[in-house]
């Protein structure tokens, strides 16, 4: 018999943080979540998104042993701006077993109702920076550490529980040439020439550190009309600045500053942390956070290109081009052969256009799935 009870106490908030890192971590596929930052965004204290978010956790046990696991987040500012009423699922996980993704399914749809909810969708987190997708395709390698790891068998215990598509991510996987295109060199010159920008190429964290809060409000622009988004205050921004800087190798990061100096346009890329939070499993302490930093400034195969960004009302002038220039420079020169995209929703063109001059390979789908209650 299965029994899902809200996880309440910091004992079943830790094994529901760590779950699925725990439950797959001999998956070749699966990358851990890294569980402070899990338990962090979890807790009210520490995840501002909770000043407009109504979140719960439960846990699936069967014979004293989890077995599966489901979060339920309310965005109040999402619905407001989306005009729904929308619970969203989130760390959804489960064994191939229907009386556990049943049990789970059905706790969070009443927990929904009860709030006054009319529908579930998911997974999706409490914004766009957090978790999101089901993969439903592509299982033969493993995505990015910031992405969800699920095993194949995840998609028919949703169709199973009436759950149907809501909208889709895709994933490509980049061959990075031997030398750097002419073709985009001379287009980012003419660009940066015509335009009046110059290439942000920080050397180190204070460079990076003095543009990174302008970084995320150039999320916050470009990303507005994407799927599910709601914007991040400053209270918000501040705690993904503390986030991420420290994983950030500045050298992977490049960016557009206008004349006011102000960065208008970045993309991101960080050497895969695969392996380094495979070898720690996800657990910073004791010497986990010394795997992770020195992973962020090693030289593999493998970049993860974990976003790129530009003000709305810039994305005609051709700067991503001098991005993807600037940063297929550095890989070269570090010597990574490939580049993992992150999820990219299924219908923005606009991003999907710069891979034209690259080797592509669309090798992971995800989804958002939804159910009317």
């Amino acid at each position: 018999m299965v029994e899902v009870r809200e996880a309440v106490t910091p004992r079943d908030r830790k094994l529901f943080a760590a779950y699925n890192t725990d439950t797959y971590l001999n998956d070749p596929g699966s990358v851990p979540d890294i569980i402070q930052d899990e338990l962090d965004t979890f807790n009210p204290k520490k995840n501002p998104a909770f000043k407009y978010c109504k979140a719960v956790w439960f846990l699936a046990w069967r014979d004293g042993k989890v077995v599966g696991r489901i979060g339920g987040i309310i965005n109040y500012q999402a619905n407001e701006k989306w005009d729904v009423k929308a619970c969203r699922m989130t760390r959804i996980d489960f064994i191939d077993d229907e009386e556990v993704s049943k049990a789970l399914l059905e706790t969070i749809e009443s927990w929904a109702r009860s709030e006054g909810m009319e529908r579930v969708i998911g997974p999706i987190g409490f914004n766009d920076i957090d978790q999101e997708g089901m993969q439903i395709f592509g299982f033969d390698r493993p995505g990015p550490f910031f992405t969800i790891y699920n095993p194949q068998y995840y998609p028919a215990h949703m169709e199973k529980a009436g759950y149907e598509k809501d909208v889709d991510w895709v994933e490509y996987r980049i061959t990075i040439p031997e030398e750097p295109d002419p073709r985009i060199h001379k287009l980012a010159k003419k660009i940066l020439a015509k335009q009046g920008y110059t290439l942000f190429a920080p050397k180190n964290t204070a460079a990076l550190r003095a543009h990174i809060v302008e970084l995320f409000d150039c999320i916050n622009h470009a990303f507005a009309s994407l799927y599910g988004t709601s914007e991040m205050d400053r209270e918000m921004v501040e705690k993904y600045c503390r986030q991420y800087l420290t994983l950030l190798n500045p050298e992977f990061v490049k960016g557009i500053l206008n004349a006011e100096n102000r960065l208008v346009a970045f993309g991101m890329t960080l050497p895969a942390l695969n392996q380094a939070l495979k070898k720690c499993r996800g657990r910073l302490l004791p010497f986990g956070w010394y795997d992770i930093m020195k992973a962020t400034k090693s030289r593999g195969e493998v970049l993860d290109l974990i976003i790129i960004a530009v003000e709305p009302e810039l994305q005609s002038l051709g700067l991503p081009a001098v991005i993807m220039d600037a940063m297929t420079r550095t890989a070269i020169k570090y010597g990574f052969r490939y580049a993992e995209t992150g999820p990219e929703l299924e219908y923005n063109t606009k991003i999907q256009k710069l891979w034209k001059f690259y080797e592509v390979e669309q090798h992971k789908k995800r989804r958002s799935w939804k159910k009317i209650l």
